[in-house]
């Protein structure tokens, strides 16, 4: 290996680091709500735009809307006395809620801007409308939390710092697994921070409820269910995206005794 190229190739992956790294930190807003620092890479007039571009493919891949009208009422009935009875509602966000017709896959989720979906699969598996303002309060949560949009500034980072140890390491002559090794690294910080926007969409989903008169212990009943849809063999927390749904009911459990005695949670 030829000294000379080394040091350059450890200079060019130095600068691309130093620039990913300044790019992050220089996409830096306070959430109005938390009160929490975080990089985003969108406006929320952007978000708002991304997502309602979105969610017709996004409809489409879960077998379109459900065909029923009582029930997409139900669904959007629901979430918007989540929305006007929170903070939701004063933010520049437009909430939309629909149900998708798959009813196999059992999984709900938000788009940025507030455009959120839930599975019939998954309603299905829900007894009472609390439950479902639960499933739909985390949703919103993670919307007012910018989650999508953080998350995108991450994956520039992680795709920016992936690229630079790539530059620095790769070797032409040599077939070394070091690209390999440095992508599995960047997908495991991505599914930390995954897990922990996971962790604050609860606590938002407890405060939601409660503001909305629905019982927030009743998220811990939405965290069975999903246990059980998992079944015996779950991956680990680890490995997996989303928090272990025992770990979720225990900080379900914690934010609202915290709310109860304080009025407010911590961020």
């Amino acid at each position: 290996m030829n000294l000379g190229n080394l040091r350059s190739r450890l200079l060019v992956g130095l600068v691309l680091a130093v620039v990913s790294i300044f790019s992050y930190f220089s996409k830096m807003q306070v959430n109005p709500v938390t009160g929490k620092r975080q990089a985003v890479t969108m406006t929320p007039q952007q978000e708002i735009s991304m997502g309602l571009q979105s969610a017709p493919q996004m409809a489409a891949e879960f077998g379109g809307l459900y065909q029923n009208q009582k029930l997409q009422d139900l669904v959007k009935t629901v979430g918007s006395k989540v929305v006007n009875n929170s903070e939701a509602s004063k933010s520049p966000y437009q909430f939309n809620f629909y149900l998708l017709a798959d009813p196999n896959t059992i999984n709900a989720f938000a788009l940025p801007g507030g455009q959120i979906f839930i599975t019939y699969g998954l309603l299905k598996k829900l007894t009472t409308e609390d439950q479902l303002a639960g499933v739909l309060g985390h949703e919103v949560g993670h919307v007012i939390g910018r989650h999508s949009a953080q998350q995108m500034a991450k994956d520039e980072l992680t795709n920016g710092l992936l690229s630079a140890a790539v530059t620095a390491t790769s070797d032409p002559y040599s077939h070394n697994n070091s690209a390999a090794i440095a992508q599995y690294v960047g997908k495991m910080i991505t599914l930390k921070y995954g897990r922990n926007d996971e962790l604050e969409a609860d606590k938002f989903g407890v405060k939601y409820m409660l503001e909305a008169g629905y019982d927030p212990m009743q998220m811990v009943d939405v965290m069975e269910v999903l246990k059980q849809a998992a079944g015996p063999n779950r991956p680990s927390e680890f490995q997996s995206s989303h928090p272990d749904p025992d770990h979720r009911i225990k900080e379900i459990k914690k934010a609202l005794e915290q709310y109860k005695k304080t009025g407010k949670l911590e961020w």
